[in-house]
């Protein structure tokens, strides 16, 4: 193996659990180049993990290295691995012309690929990639996603933060009250703001963070208490990897900023809602997760049909106790 394109999962957070699998890899073979194909939001993300060699846009494939025109077989890469459970990231790989394309039989792709697993259920989301991969015949190292923090990245997000204001010495809790996949997912804004507030008598400041897509859901937190700082929507991937790693904990939905945190080695307290914690919960042993048992979770949709009791069931003094014992 000489190069090897791995098509990345397209949300951050799949992405971030993907990393445990990229190192299986990388292991397995120390010398290859290693590019990473990647939708432009989170292509930055591997800018964090020193094995890749690159990264290129998903969508311009065909594009890296070019494809010879008589037999329609990629000058580049060897092979792709692909993470995606999609027939489109089957079909880029056969389309740039790469001759080995591995992945699992999903969505009726099984004749784009030259090497198929079949998926296994029941595994988190970290697992399943390395299961992929051990199907493969590459041995799996740990399950923990684990990205590097440069100093200068670091000090990014220091910087940031005492443009917000930051002494350098009060207790940080970063507070992530977005997430992509839908309004069910998150826990109420008010819930937020008062989970600030408890920590704020506890003399710890409370940052909120995420992408410009959870500004609404941050303003309406900030409406309800004007003492945490919000800083969503300020930061590429990088600065905000610099950010968590200046905070003692972060406190979050189930999000990509969750896995993010959790890889830079900064505690995670997670709510839960719709979503299957069994999947997706942040690997490690420091983290808490909080959830409220209700018949109907986890139903996995992305708005609640009825009163959204799994996520208005969670107290903000039971989060914030679980909090405090992670500072």
């Amino acid at each position: 193996m000489n190069r090897l394109v791995i098509l990345a999962p397209n949300w951050l957070g799949d992405a971030v659990m993907a990393l445990p699998a990229i190192a299986d890899v990388r292991r397995q073979w120390p010398e290859a180049i290693i590019t990473i194909a990647a939708r432009p939001a989170i292509a930055a993300l591997f800018q964090l993990v020193p094995s890749v060699n690159g990264v290129v846009d998903v969508e311009q494939l065909d594009d890296v290295d070019g494809v010879d025109g008589v037999d329609g077989v990629h000058r580049g890469f060897d092979a792709a691995l692909l993470l995606p459970n999609s027939f489109r990231s089957a079909l880029l790989a056969r389309r740039a012309g790469i001759a080995e394309r591995w992945g699992y039989r999903t969505q009726w792709r099984a004749a784009l690929l030259t090497r198929g697993v079949t998926p296994t259920l029941g595994l988190h989301q970290a697992e399943y990639y390395q299961h992929l991969v051990h199907a493969l015949g590459i041995p799996n190292g740990s399950i923990e996603p684990q990205v590097i923090v440069a100093d200068g990245v670091r000090e990014a997000g220091r910087r940031l933060l005492t443009e917000a204001g930051w002494n350098g010495s009060t207790p940080l809790v970063a507070l992530a009250p977005g997430a992509a996949y839908g309004g069910a997912k998150r826990w109420a804004p008010e819930s937020f703001a008062e989970l600030a507030r408890a920590l704020a008598s506890d003399g710890v400041r409370s940052v909120m963070i995420g992408s410009a897509a959870d500004a609404a859901t941050a303003a309406e937190v900030a409406r309800s208490f004007d003492g945490v700082w919000n800083l969503v929507g300020r930061t590429d991937l990088p600065t905000l990897a610099g950010m968590l790693v200046n905070c003692r904990a972060l406190v979050t939905n189930d999000s990509g900023a969750m896995h993010l945190a959790a890889a830079c080695g900064v505690t995670v307290t997670a709510v839960f809602g719709p979503t299957d914690e069994r999947a997706t919960r942040p690997l490690g042993d420091a983290h808490v997760v909080i959830v409220h048992p209700v018949w109907c979770r986890p139903c996995m949709l992305r708005e609640c049909p009825l009163d959204h009791r799994c996520l208005e069931g969670v107290a903000p003094a039971e989060v914030a106790a679980a909090a405090r014992r992670t500072l």
